[in-house]
């Protein structure tokens, strides 16, 4: 299981990377903005996005012991949206110890 979970996540994240920095370089998100903004649909996506990136947030604030750490990623969570979850998630998966499963995944702490 863990295996199949560090295979779907590292595909997500190459995914992401690639809609991202394509889209990046066919629109300029900060000249469309104002665009974008109007779009009653644009803002409900992205309250929902926000609303999502605060609850695996909350999940990364109770794993992380230092208080860098958790700025770290809270900063790169809002700025950085499903990369950053999924290197995060990744990262969690490679530090798992043999024999660990979900259940270390979800709610092991770190020291």
């Amino acid at each position: 299981m863990i295996t199949a979970l560090k295979i779907i996540f590292s595909v997500l994240l190459i995914w992401m990377c690639y809609v991202v920095i394509s889209t990046s370089l066919k629109s300029n998100l900060f000249k469309e903005w104002d665009f974008l903004g109007s779009i009653p649909w644009m803002r409900a996506t992205l309250w929902d996005f926000y609303a999502n990136a605060f609850i695996i947030y909350l999940w990364i604030f109770y794993k992380e012991p230092s208080i860098l750490l958790k700025i770290v990623w809270l900063l790169l969570m809002f700025f950085l949206g499903s990369i950053a979850s999924c290197a995060y998630i990744l990262i969690e998966l490679f530090r798992l110890q043999p024999g660990e499963g979900l259940i270390d995944l979800l709610t092991k702490r770190h020291e």
